[in-house]
């Protein structure tokens, strides 16, 4: 009886997947938390090249999320006690006595290839931990609803499993060669599923962040047992927070890594071609994750404003749209001519408006006392002008600029003059309103 090729596809698979379920990982049991590995190898570990995990978070809105989420705790209070695991300390490479025999740049090669497997088998026992201790615990999910608990840990049991099939891919590798010179093509047959789980995630967390503020200022017996769970020896006392944000630690650093490994393989062209392909292909994760986060904390605004928008004196228009972000917002003042009656001129009078300019979008509006905007007007992308005015020939006072709209919610064209309370704002106005007004803007 022959197989077809679809058949033979489907129990590979099938068998692929049994395989790596029988299996287990033989560093996962040897290595600390992941919290505390961090702190161990931002230190310099004994044999590894210095500063491995230093990593600049400064323009990362995920990595700002990320420290938002656990604040200041680092939990150095009992710095961890163990051994590290180096690749010259290997059975094989020991019996064999390759290191002797090795340049020293070729040894950091060697253990910074090693240190990607260990710190990612050190990364998937704190998953384990979060998962296990925390996600699973019964008292825990008592205190929590369905939605908030899904917010709070995402799909953190999907990364864990990509992560584990990615720990055993490398050690599957470290095992058919010692020297795991294929590592840059491991780390890209994996990349599918990293982008798969890790923006996901990320993009998640500005919720985790919010959720768990607001469960501790307003939930207490949530409180409470999260602190017994945290007092437990199989977390090493980390807090829960420094454990949901792993995932964006981990996908960072192992770029960072990466980047290592390549600059200390120059020498070797098959090495550094792959390596470079998967330092690419890790980075447009990090990437994406970034913007994923931003995207969500513009979608969110949108949704925060809206709530606050009444159009009680236009046709109602939804803000929440596909690539609409806010650009900027602000409060001027609009000049007009009041009409006094007959027999009388008609003279200058001011009264204040609030703009929101968005990406595709002008709104006009009243601020209220209760923080609410009464919309007045609006007019959308291709209807809107911003122009200088000679407001000293004119009679008007300083700081003014024209605003035109050639189309607004009724259809209709108007002018609407404009003050600004400096000229720096008058310029900045000016220019993003003629900049957003006359070019697509995308998420």
């Amino acid at each position: 009886m022959t197989t077809s090729p679809r058949e033979t596809s489907l129990i590979g698979r099938l068998m692929e997947s049994r395989r790596w379920k029988r299996k287990e990982s033989k560093f996962v049991h040897t290595q600390p938390l992941y919290q505390d590995y961090c702190i161990y190898y931002t230190k310099g570990a004994p044999g590894l090249p210095p500063n491995v995990f230093s990593l600049d978070t400064s323009l990362s809105l995920a990595g700002q999320i990320s420290s938002a989420l656990l604040g200041s705790h680092v939990n150095i209070a009992s710095p961890p006690h163990y051994t590290s695991s180096l690749w010259q300390e290997l059975p094989e490479v020991k019996e064999k006595k390759i290191a002797q025999t090795m340049s020293p740049q070729k040894r950091q090669l060697q253990e910074a290839i090693f240190e990607a497997v260990t710190s990612e088998a050190s990364y998937q026992r704190s998953l384990s931990v979060a998962i296990g201790h925390f996600q699973k615990s019964r008292r825990l999910s008592e205190c929590l609803s369905t939605s908030d608990k899904h917010t709070l840990f995402s799909n953190l049991p999907c990364v864990r499993e990509v992560s584990e099939r990615f720990l055993l891919d490398l050690e599957e590798g470290l095992e058919k060669d010692i020297y795991l010179c294929d590592i840059g093509d491991r780390v890209l047959r994996h990349c599918p599923e990293f982008w798969r789980v890790y923006i996901p995630y990320v993009t998640n967390q500005m919720y985790q962040e919010k959720l768990m503020q607001q469960l501790i200022r307003e939930n207490g017996r949530f409180l409470q047992v999260l602190q017994k769970l945290e007092e437990q020896p199989v977390c090493k006392r980390q807090l829960l927070k420094s454990f949901l944000v792993l995932p964006f630690q981990r996908i960072t650093r192992l770029k960072i890594l990466l980047e290592n490994i390549l600059k200390l393989g120059q020498s070797n062209a098959e090495l550094s071609l792959s390596v470079q392909n998967a330092v690419s292909a890790v980075g447009e994760i990090v990437s994406r994750c970034n913007e994923g986060v931003r995207c969500m904390m513009q979608t969110e605004e949108l949704v925060l404003l809206e709530k606050r928008m009444d159009f009680h004196h236009t046709k109602s228009l939804p803000l929440i749209s596909r690539g609409r972000v806010l650009v900027q917002h602000g409060e001027l003042v609009r000049i007009f001519f009041q009409e006094l009656g007959t027999g009388h001129r008609p003279r200058l009078a001011s009264k204040p408006v609030y703009l929101h300019l968005f990406s595709d979008l002008l709104l006009l509006s009243s601020k209220t006392d209760t923080g609410r905007f009464q919309v007045t007007d609006y007019a959308r992308r291709g209807h809107v002008k911003a122009d200088y005015v000679k407001a000293k020939a004119l009679g008007l006072p300083t700081l003014v600029f024209l605003l035109r709209l050639s189309q607004n919610h009724s259809g209709l064209s108007c002018e609407i003059v404009l003050q600004a309370p400096n000229e720096l704002e008058k310029e900045h106005w000016i220019s993003q309103i003629t900049q957003q007004m006359s070019q697509e803007t995308s998420c």
